[in-house]
């Protein structure tokens, strides 16, 4: 069964969606081997992984983002290193922590043009997910502050994160687009409340967003290589203005 669809809400993604940021991380991960690699052989240690399961315990307390992660870096380097790690190699990691939180805010090429170009015919919301702090930073430096509606900063991206923010915007699911680059954040849980979304893959994810455990749809979801191609989509959904409801699929009648 068909239903009459007009896209009332666009939202966008931060990190590594409008600036980038994993490489930032990527460049502190690895210096977080090598010093824990002055202890341990990383050729019969997989750091990353048992970094990856001490970040997963910890999300719940610490939430995401560099802080977090910088926490979680000392605890697995005292597990690892069985205590022998130094006060001194210690606050080095912490410093790697800080290096991240003070990352320079460059926008992904063609984002402004893209986001400027959608914003002239669509209400935007930017839902980015991580600490406070530094998602304001960001935000601020950005430049894009102005563009967008509504600028919500949440701690976790599901569908009820979602919900609640179309609640506050007064849309419907149904009504709401999402562009990111994350299919675990950014796409599985908009689908879940029957909106739509774009995806746009950045070159590195945490291996903590590569997990996503849902079906593709195609007539609600797109997958496009850059920004510049959004506006160009949402002309294409929004001329073709149907698109079949999950929820009625199979409902007979």
């Amino acid at each position: 069964m068909l239903v009459t669809d007009a896209i009332k809400l666009v939202g966008f993604d931060g990190d590594d969606t409008l600036w980038h940021s994993e490489a930032y991380y990527q460049a502190a991960y690895a210096d977080f081997e090598a010093i824990v690699g002055e202890y341990v052989d990383l050729r019969e240690l997989a750091l990353r992984q048992r970094l990856l399961t001490v970040e997963r315990a910890n999300l719940a307390l610490f939430g995401y983002g560099a802080k977090g992660m910088a926490l979680s870096m000392v605890e697995a380097a005292i597990r690892v290193t069985e205590e022998r790690i130094s006060a001194h190699d210690l606050h080095r990691i912490v410093e790697l922590g800080k290096q991240v939180l003070r990352h320079p805010v460059e926008l992904l090429e063609g984002v402004r043009e893209a986001v400027e170009a959608v914003a002239a015919d669509y209400p935007l919301v930017l839902v980015t997910k991580g600490d406070l702090f530094h998602q304001e930073r960001k935000v601020l430096l950005s430049g894009l502050s102005e563009v967008f509606e509504r600028i919500e900063i949440v701690s976790e991206k599901d569908p009820e994160t979602y919900a609640a923010v179309l609640a506050r915007s007064g849309v419907k699911a149904e009504e709401f687009v999402m562009i990111g680059n994350s299919l675990r954040s950014d796409v599985a849980p908009v689908l879940a409340l029957g909106g739509r979304a774009i995806h746009i893959p950045y070159p590195l994810l945490w291996l903590h967003e590569a997990e996503a455990d849902f079906e593709p749809e195609p007539e609600r979801m797109a997958e496009l290589a850059a920004a510049a191609e959004v506006p160009d989509q949402l002309r294409v959904w929004r001329q073709r203005g149907l698109f079949r409801h999950p929820a009625r699929v199979g409902s007979g009648g």
